[in-house]
């Protein structure tokens, strides 16, 4: 009896200290950038700066390419639980209205713009407005100042784009914007758009140029355009709900992490658009400067209409524009 009795007790200790007790947490990060975009040296970089802080507490993977879903899928995933961290740029206008400030176009003049507005709307308008959606901001990161291309001409005015079937992301207001420039806009996830541009369901696209390179558009378009017309943040989201029931301590030094790495982001977004557009150059598309001004005058009705048609649009755009004062 007491061999039995001392067998118990050291499998009931064994149980209690048993690997599954003290399991490290899996934390899956998905997102749609390919190999060397933008996307995947943010998720890395964050990925590298939380592991090396959590230890043996908690592991964030990274998933790119859309593995885990494209950005609708994974804003719905991430309520379910099943990702952790994604990382949304224009869709986030379809999850809450506040964040179509954004696609107004020309809005955003350098990234040091956009940390003053950072910091003057993100814990105001724009946390509270994921929030209500059951979604949380980490990090505010980048996506990019926006150029198009296409296979049909050069864009120097708006009026270039007449008719060119251009892919846009999956947000009202990019539509209304190129459908306001004559283009025919056609929403789609960015995964299809390489093979739609190969087979010519689509003229062209536009986007940072950091996706072009990295999905390899330049293969498949034969122009260029420097429009810079949107500059896209990108948002390191989480679900309220169950970011929340981690350990605090695990909150802490992701949110720690989420922050340090803008820094790094914004540094590495700066070099590839020098980087990118030489080696855009050397690989054969043709590069033309856009006329923004025409560009710029031509946006005038997208601003009237966010204004008067979302709640508290106009104070958005004001408090934007006097930020970018001077930039």
């Amino acid at each position: 009896m007491r061999i039995i009795g001392l067998v118990s007790a050291v499998a009931l200790t064994g149980l209690l200290a048993s690997p599954a007790a003290a399991e490290k947490l899996t934390l899956k990060f998905g997102h749609v950038g390919a190999p060397g975009s933008l996307f995947e040296a943010s998720a890395n970089e964050f990925a590298r700066c939380s592991n090396a802080a959590l230890g043996d507490k908690a592991e964030v993977q990274v998933f790119g390419s859309s593995q885990l879903g494209k950005d609708s899928e994974l804003l719905q995933k991430l309520k379910l639980g099943q990702v952790d961290f994604s990382l949304p740029s224009s869709v986030m206008s379809s999850v809450a209205n506040e964040f179509g400030v954004f696609e107004m176009p020309y809005i955003i003049k350098s990234r040091e713009h956009m940390k003053r507005v950072q910091d003057a709307i993100l814990e105001s308008k724009l946390q509270p407005a994921v929030q209500a959606k059951g979604y949380r901001i980490l990090g505010v990161w980048e996506n990019g100042f926006r150029n198009i291309t296409n296979n049909t001409r050069p864009i120097n005015k708006p009026e270039d784009l007449d008719g060119i079937k251009l892919r846009t992301p999956k947000g009202a207001w990019r539509v209304k914007m190129f459908k306001l420039y004559g283009a025919n806009p056609t929403p789609m996830a960015f995964s299809e758009v390489f093979t739609a541009l190969q087979t010519g369901v689509i003229d062209g696209q536009e986007n940072p140029y950091a996706q072009i390179w990295s999905a390899k558009f330049q293969e498949v378009q034969k122009y260029l355009s420097i429009t810079g017309h949107v500059y896209t943040p990108a948002y390191l989201l989480v679900s309220d709900k169950h970011f929340s029931a981690l350990p605090g301590d695990v909150q802490a030094e992701l949110s720690k992490c989420a922050t340090a790495t803008q820094d790094f982001v914004y540094k590495t977004a700066a070099d590839l658009e020098t980087d990118l557009l030489s080696k855009l150059k050397a690989g054969g598309i043709q590069v033309n400067v856009a006329d923004k001004d025409a560009f710029i005058a031509a946006s005038k009705p997208i601003y009237t209409e966010f204004a008067t048609s979302i709640d508290g649009g106009q104070e958005l755009i004001d408090t934007v524009l006097k930020l970018g004062e001077g930039s």
